[in-house]
């Protein structure tokens, strides 16, 4: 399905448009490169008993980029925009990695359009990561490169930074940077809804710490931690993970 949002079309997933039922809505946002349907698992499960409606965040899937670098702070003023175009009022909020930045600084706002009754959140990311000494010693002898050895450096590009940023656009790659460069953590303590934290054990991309500090911050939150898992967790453990769900999302 499509919309236009910000004068542009967006691809979307709505599970039941007509919602006849009168089911609860849930609107998913999804992880950096993994569009909507890359979810479908948790999408169709969720639709035996919600309202299901998951976007492709503008530079992902069927929704074009951004006219500019985006931050996290623009792609909340278009999930607003998103909800406002279908006539979401009151919604589940669910997220997987960088879709937990904009849920973030999205329930952590003073007064929003969107009423949210409950989160879940998914080896979310936002969360400024803890780096190491070599990590920084990569950079920077990268950046020094670039301005001794320009032609060098243009061989290195391709082969530096995490997977992510090496597959997306010139334009992608700026809003990554300016996204994931925001510590979110602060706004924490600003999320007053019910929030469930799910996580892989063994996460390397968000690490099992990111959601414990999460459940410490967050002043309604209970962490369920997938033995074995890793960022894509709900796939790996899904008869846990769904089991679950279903508990706090019925409840």
């Amino acid at each position: 399905m499509t919309v236009e949002v910000f004068g542009r079309p967006v691809s979307y997933i709505d599970s039941d448009p007509a919602n006849e039922q009168n089911k609860p809505v849930l609107l998913f946002l999804h992880g950096w490169g993994a569009p909507a349907e890359t979810y479908r698992l948790i999408l169709d499960h969720l639709n035996g008993y919600c309202r299901v409606v998951a976007p492709d965040l503008p530079g992902f899937g069927g929704s074009e980029e951004p006219p500019e670098a985006w931050s996290v702070d623009d792609y909340v003023e278009w999930t607003l925009a998103f909800a406002a175009a279908l006539g979401l009022e009151r919604v589940i909020l669910m997220n997987h990695s960088f879709g937990g930045r904009v849920s973030i600084k999205l329930l952590a706002r003073d007064a929003c359009a969107l009423s949210v009754q409950k989160a879940v959140f998914m080896d979310a990311a936002g969360i400024r990561p803890k780096r190491t000494v070599k990590y920084y010693a990569k950079v920077y002898s990268y950046k020094l490169a670039k301005r001794l050895f320009p032609a060098y450096a243009k061989k290195r590009q391709g082969k530096v930074g995490s997977a992510d940023y090496r597959n997306a656009s010139p334009l992608m790659r700026q809003t990554m940077v300016k996204c994931i460069n925001e510590d979110l953590t602060a706004l924490l303590p600003r999320i007053r809804v019910s929030t469930l934290l799910i996580w892989g054990e063994e996460d390397t991309a968000t690490p099992l710490r990111d959601g414990k500090l999460m459940e410490k911050k967050i002043p309604d939150a209970g962490l369920v931690v997938l033995p074995g898992a890793g960022h894509f967790g709900f796939a790996q453990q899904w008869g846990l993970c769904s089991r679950v769900l279903d508990s706090f999302l019925k409840g």
